[in-house]
C-alpha cells in the first residue's frame, strides 16, 4: 500500500542513524500517536524541526510510535517512554493519569480548545460512482450495503464511528431507546470487517476491496482519495455526524525523566501556530484558526457535529455504558 512506503523508509533511516551513532540530533523527542497519523506527523515533524532550529539553533530527531490510540496508551503505561501523545480520544489520555499519574489531572487546561488543536468528523469513502447510492447513516443499515471500520474496543476511530451512528439514530428516532438500539444493532450487523485500527480498515477497503463503504475520519477519507486518484473513490459527508476532537498532552513524567519537558511543550504549542494550522488543514483536518478556516472553507462541507455530551453525557459515561465489557456495544453485537 502506497501510504506505508514513505513512512517505513523514514523510520528505517532514523533507526540507521541511531544505530550508527552518526549525525545524532542534539535533541530527541518521541511522539506516540494514533494509527492513521503517520503522514501528518511526518510532515509536521519537518515543520517543527525547522522551527526548533530557528528558535534554538539546535537540531532535533523526532521519533514516532503509531497504532490504535488505546493500544498506544497501554504501551505507555507499560513503559513506552513517549514525551508527548497526540491521540484521537480524550479517554486515552485520561487513562495515563488514572494508571500512573503520567499526565496531570488538568491536562485539558494546559493548551487552548481543551488541548485539542484540530478536529474532524466521521465520513464515508465509497467506490467509484457510489453504486449503492449511500448518502446518510440509514443507508449503512440496508441489507445490500456492507461497511468497514475499526473495532470500537481497540480504536478511538471506531468509537467515534459507533457514537456517530448512535447519535444519528437518537435524532432520527426522537431518542426512542428501542428504535435507536434496533438501528444500531442492524448497522453493526452490516459491518464486513472490524480491524484493530484505522489504517488496517483502510487497507481492508482499498487493498483487499472488501466492503461498499469505509467509515473513518473525514481527513483520512480525503487523503485516501488524493493518494489513489485512479480508483475513483468518492467522499460522502453525512449531514449529521460526530465531533471528533484530537487531544494532545505532554507525558510529564516521561518528559521530565528524558530531560525534554520544555521541548515537549514547545512541540505541542507549535500545533496552534498559523503555519501549523495551515499544514493540518492541508491534511484535511478542521482547525480553529479563523484565517486558515477561511482559506480552506470550500474543503469542509457544513455538518451538524454532535458532541459526546449530547449523545452519551460524557466520555466517562460513554466508556462505561457502551464500551465496557458487557456494555451496550457488546449487547448490540450479539447474534
Amino acid at each position: 500500500m502506497k501510504l506505508y512506503k514513505k513512512v517505513r523508509t523514514t523510520a528505517a533511516i532514523l533507526a540507521l542513524s541511531v544505530a550508527s551513532g552518526s549525525t545524532l540530533a542534539s535533541d530527541q523527542l518521541l511522539n506516540s500517536s494514533y494509527d492513521i497519523a503517520r503522514e501528518l506527523f511526518a510532515s509536521y515533524n519537518e515543520h517543527f524541526a525547522a522551527h526548533w532550529k530557528t528558535t534554538t539553533g539546535k537540531d532535533i530527531e523526532i521519533r514516532q510510535s503509531h497504532g490504535g490510540s488505546s493500544r498506544q496508551a497501554q504501551a505507555i503505561i507499560e513503559g513506552l517512554r513517549a514525551d508527548v501523545v497526540t491521540f484521537n480520544q480524550v479517554t486515552d489520555i485520561d487513562i495515563l493519569h488514572q494508571r500512573g499519574n503520567l499526565v496531570p489531572v488538568d491536562w485539558r487546561e494546559q493548551l487552548p480548545n481543551a488541548s485539542s488543536p484540530y478536529y474532524s468528523t466521521m465520513a464515508f469513502l465509497v467506490r467509484q460512482g457510489n453504486p449503492k447510492g449511500v448518502s446518510n447513516w440509514d443507508d449503512l443499515a440496508r441489507d445490500d450495503v456492507s461497511s468497514v471500520f475499526p473495532n470500537p474496543k481497540t480504536s478511538g476511530n471506531g468509537r467515534y464511528t459507533y457514537l456517530a451512528a448512535y447519535g444519528y439514530a437518537q435524532k432520527a428516532h426522537d431518542n426512542d431507546t428501542v428504535q435507536v438500539d434496533d438501528f444500531v444493532r442492524t448497522f453493526l450487523s452490516r459491518v464486513a470487517v472490524f480491524d484493530t485500527g484505522g489504517r488496517g480498515a483502510t487497507t481492508t477497503f482499498v487493498e483487499r476491496s472488501i466492503g461498499d463503504v469505509l467509515i473513518t475520519f473525514e481527513s483520512e477519507v480525503n487523503n485516501i482519495i488524493a493518494e489513489y486518484p485512479d480508483h475513483g473513490f468518492e467522499v460522502v459527508v453525512p449531514p449529521v455526524s460526530f465531533l471528533a476532537e484530537f487531544p494532545v498532552a505532554v507525558v510529564q513524567r516521561h518528559a521530565e525523566r528524558n530531560g525534554n519537558l520544555e521541548l515537549a511543550q514547545a512541540y505541542l504549542e507549535e500545533l496552534y501556530s498559523e503555519d501549523a494550522q495551515r499544514l493540518l488543514a492541508g491534511f484535511n483536518y478542521r482547525v480553529h484558526n479563523e484565517t486558515v478556516q477561511t482559506e480552506f472553507a470550500d474543503r469542509f462541507p457544513a455538518v451538524e457535529l454532535l458532541s459526546v455530551e449530547q449523545i452519551a453525557g460524557s466520555w466517562e459515561n460513554a466508556m462505561a455504558e457502551h464500551f465496557s465489557n458487557g456494555g451496550k456495544l457488546d449487547q448490540l453485537q450479539r447474534r
